[in-house]
């Protein structure tokens, strides 16, 4: 899969070709450090002035380089795809190898970085549910109301949690549908492509 880049995404990785390959691998520390700890304007502002640049082109080549390497292995992309992705910036031959390298070196460890970052939502444990029906009241002898009463049990990084839920079948069933719908869409070859990449 290839790594599409926008203009300005070009324009900032363009610096990269000016400097020497130690300076991009020391923007590429940078930038693991940068997805680690945040942003650090010292560092910026001491690579500046030993490049002779301004600060917001160091800022932009590192954040332009971060980009690049965590959509790469956002995505897994492989040695191939890199190399053709990387083509499109015009580089000599000794970047692309060098960025190549830097890119498989850590992308194990800026894809755990990643998975760091995500948010740990509540997931599902058990669902427990009971039909009400109303047969009758004193105003109305032949009337039926069924109601389903769901207990949805979830869990949040070990806690648990309880939520009670009322529904009428007519909008249950509804909700199956949409379920069902989801689910069969996820069979479709598109999704399965955007799973495995997601997994791997």
């Amino acid at each position: 899969m290839l790594i599409v880049l926008g203009d300005e995404h070009k324009e900032h990785l363009g610096f990269l070709s000016t400097v020497d390959v130690e300076v991009v691998r020391e923007f590429c520390r940078l930038a693991v450090e940068f997805l680690k700890k945040g942003v650090t304007t010292k560092v910026y502002q001491s690579a500046s002035q030993k490049l002779g640049v301004d600060v917001e082109t160091v800022q932009h080549g590192v954040e332009g380089l971060m980009y690049l390497m965590t959509e790469c292995a956002k995505l897994m992309v492989s040695e191939i795809d890199f190399q053709d992705s990387v083509m499109v910036l015009g580089f000599p031959e000794e970047l692309n190898a060098e960025l190549l390298r830097l890119y498989l070196e850590n992308r194990k460890e800026i894809r755990a970085i990643l998975g760091e970052l995500t948010m740990d939502l509540p997931h599902y444990h058990d669902l427990e549910w009971r039909l009400d029906v109303q047969l009758a009241c004193r105003t109305l002898r032949h009337q039926t109301d069924p109601t389903v009463m769901l207990k949805l049990h979830t869990k949040d990084s070990g806690e648990s949690a309880v939520q009670v839920l009322q529904t009428d079948p007519a909008n249950l069933v509804h909700l199956t549908n949409s379920l069902d719908r989801a689910l069969s869409e996820l069979k479709t070859a598109h999704c399965r492509r955007i799973m495995r990449n997601i997994k791997s």
